[in-house]
């Protein structure tokens, strides 16, 4: 029980007062910093597809035993989306992780799109984890495009 507590809101980053969302994307940028300094970026993605298919079930239960759905403590959404957006990055310095963090963010409040179209189409985990996996891969796609942008013009 406390360890999927621990899982789902990010070590409680997601149980921080103000903006957990934030708080646990955030964490999960410094743990990608982490995981990059031992394993290739391709490790990210794949780590996002697995705590994806992990957290779906663990978020069923806890909805189910809380009664409750897409609880604001739950952060692991939001790590597993940052992760994806990392991993689609050209390069992985700190500017470019730090761009990415903010088209997050901004993707995964407003939730244009089929971003928000995801989290509507499904239901329990699924729908918690689909639009900031979506979020994730518009945020790492426009972290690429300024890159190619930006390396163009200097």
């Amino acid at each position: 029980m406390e360890l999927r507590k621990c899982f789902l809101t990010g070590c409680y980053s997601g149980l921080l007062p103000e903006a957990p969302g934030t708080w646990g994307t955030l964490f999960g940028a410094f743990i990608a910093l982490l995981i990059l300094q031992v394993f290739p970026q391709s490790t990210l993605f794949l780590l996002a597809i697995l705590i994806t298919v992990i957290a779906v079930r663990e978020i069923n239960k806890y909805e189910k035993e809380h009664k409750t759905h897409d609880d604001s403590i739950i952060v692991i959404d939001e790590i597993a989306g940052i992760w994806i957006a990392i991993s689609l990055l050209p390069k992985t310095s700190l500017v470019w992780i730090t761009l990415a963090f903010i088209f997050f963010r901004v993707l995964d409040i407003s939730k244009p799109s089929y971003i928000g179209k995801a989290e509507k189409k499904f239901k329990g985990g699924l729908a918690v984890m689909a639009d900031d996996l979506l979020a994730g891969i518009f945020a790492g796609l426009l972290t690429g495009v300024v890159y190619v942008l930006w390396s163009n013009l200097v």
